[in-house]
């Protein structure tokens, strides 16, 4: 295994800012973007929250409880406010996987989550009752309230069938690397806008299963009828040649859900991670970078 190079973590830190950012940058119907704020929240709140993330979530050497809980702390520091809980859950593994430059970033990956022990799971539950998520209740196993009784894969398995990001602990994060991976590489492929690669990748995650943030605030049936929505817009997209043909529709169905209060919260968040994920493949070293 190759000696880190000094400036690595820096690297990865940037590669997750600009993730974010690209994530921004695309009108993902429900959540913020440039287009259009919403939920009481704007760009500038996402684009502070993630600069201050980044020198925690990528620190060198670091357990990745240590990460979520320095980033989750460091974006209160700087917006006040919980942004980006389902990011930094997600990228924090990713950025801890990435760190010694793996021949196999899956892999290196599954290894950091089999690593993961009950400090990991203590520090990641103080994150989360830090940032207070919507909907975020008691439960009877693996309770964030309570001090941990495993390793946080662990718990994070407890949650899969009410979680989508929990489940990516427990599935080596299979959401990110057999749908949004595949679904971003066959957009940039055929087109170099990463606006319309983007979105791509989100009406992939909502038009594949129930948004687990919609169906803790609202309920199945309203997640369902996003699905079902996303699927329509989806065909839609695929069908046009450029972003433009269709952002008049994305953007009346974006204005629609926030309207009605409907933040499509776990698409985004897995939308970072795959952004997340194709940026790190682009700083690994190529020869030595597949699955």
């Amino acid at each position: 295994m190759p000696e880190p190079a000094r400036d690595w973590p820096q690297r990865i830190a940037a590669a997750f800012e600009r993730a974010c950012r690209d994530e921004l940058e695309a009108p993902k119907p429900g959540n913020v973007h440039v287009f259009a704020d919403g939920h009481r929240m704007t760009t500038g709140d996402f684009e502070r929250s993630a600069a201050a993330a980044a020198g925690p979530l990528t620190a060198a050497g670091a357990r990745v409880g240590g990460r979520i809980l320095g980033a989750v702390e460091a974006s209160f520091a700087a917006v006040g406010a919980n942004t980006n809980l389902g990011i930094v859950l997600l990228c924090a593994p990713l950025a801890a996987a990435a760190e010694s430059q793996p021949q196999d970033l899956r892999s290196a990956l599954v290894r950091v989550l089999e690593g993961l022990d009950r400090e990991d799971a203590e520090l990641t539950f103080r994150a989360i009752v830090r940032a207070s998520p919507a909907g975020l209740g008691h439960a009877e196993r693996h309770d964030v309230f309570a001090p941990a009784k495993g390793t946080l894969r662990e718990a994070m398995a407890e949650a899969t069938d009410r979680d989508r990001i929990a489940s990516q602990y427990a599935t080596g994060f299979s959401d990110i690397f057999e749908i949004g991976e595949p679904l971003l590489a066959a957009e940039l492929a055929a087109s170099p806008d990463r606006r319309r690669a983007t979105l791509a990748v989100h009406l992939g995650f909502l038009a594949a299963f129930l948004d687990s943030h919609i169906v803790r605030k609202l309920g199945a049936a309203a997640a369902e009828e996003v699905r079902r929505q996303a699927l329509k817009l989806q065909a839609m997209a695929r069908a046009t040649a450029r972003l433009e043909d269709v952002l008049p529709d994305i953007l009346a169905w974006d204005a629609a859900l926030k309207q009605a209060g409907i933040n499509p919260g776990t698409s985004a968040d897995l939308t970072v991670a795959t952004l997340f994920t194709h940026r790190l493949r682009s700083i690994l070293p190529t020869a030595r970078n597949s699955d």
